[in-house]
């Protein structure tokens, strides 16, 4: 049986089990993130919905697409306020290292003209994208701040979480259009295999919660 999602407060996440294993898991998680981005951005095919928007905002500001994505990450959790949502560890983490990440892999990653490396690299970084956001899902420490974003809706209004989902990206990836940028057919890659993705690796990823048996008498 797959190991239960659990919404832990943060205090919870302060003293949990195997906290380092799980600090581990939501670093290496963003750390790939962060990378897939970048792969994705590099093979000049389309981004994700929110990374078309960071790429396009990044080239009207002259910011770096990272931290771009942390700017908007922080703004982000500003909507979580009235929602009433309250970031743990790995939503701050996830604010923070996803847009360095990003920047790092982008320096040390060249773009690829050619369309059979580009879709390549595409792939690639939608397999590692979606495989570590499962990792860091799995640690248990917190949404990051645009799941939040979606959940708090959810649970703030009673919507399905599909549809929240899908009208908060659809209104992402639209402004990023129009602001010019990069959506191609890796959006729709991205949009039709990070689900299944996820689903697939996330339970054998998740670190469930342990908890210390309830002690019941035994009557002799």
């Amino acid at each position: 049986m797959p190991a239960p999602l659990e919404n832990l407060s943060l205090r919870q996440q302060l003293t949990v089990d195997r906290r380092g294993l799980r600090l581990l898991s939501l670093v290496v998680g963003l750390t790939g993130f962060g990378a897939g981005v970048a792969m994705m951005i590099r093979a000049g095919l389309g981004a994700a919905p929110w990374d078309v928007l960071s790429v396009a905002l990044a080239e009207r500001t002259g910011l770096s697409i990272g931290v771009v994505t942390i700017i908007v990450s922080f703004v982000v959790l500003l909507a979580w306020i009235p929602l009433r949502q309250h970031p743990g560890i790995g939503t701050i983490a996830n604010a923070l290292w996803i847009g360095i990440a990003v920047d790092l892999t982008l320096h040390v990653l060249p773009p690829v003209d050619a369309l059979l490396p580009g879709l390549l690299l595409l792939l690639g970084g939608v397999i590692v994208n979606a495989a570590s956001s499962a990792l860091y899902i799995g640690a248990l420490l917190g949404p990051g701040p645009r799941d939040g974003l979606m959940t708090g809706i959810h649970h703030r209004w009673g919507l399905r979480i599909g549809r929240v989902r899908l009208v908060i990206e659809v209104a992402v990836l639209g402004l990023g259009w129009i602001l010019g940028g990069p959506l191609g057919i890796g959006t729709i890659i991205y949009a039709l295999a990070v689900g299944p993705i996820v689903h697939l690796v996330l339970p054998r990823v998740t670190i469930p919660v342990r908890r210390e048996p309830s002690s019941v008498p035994v009557l002799h």
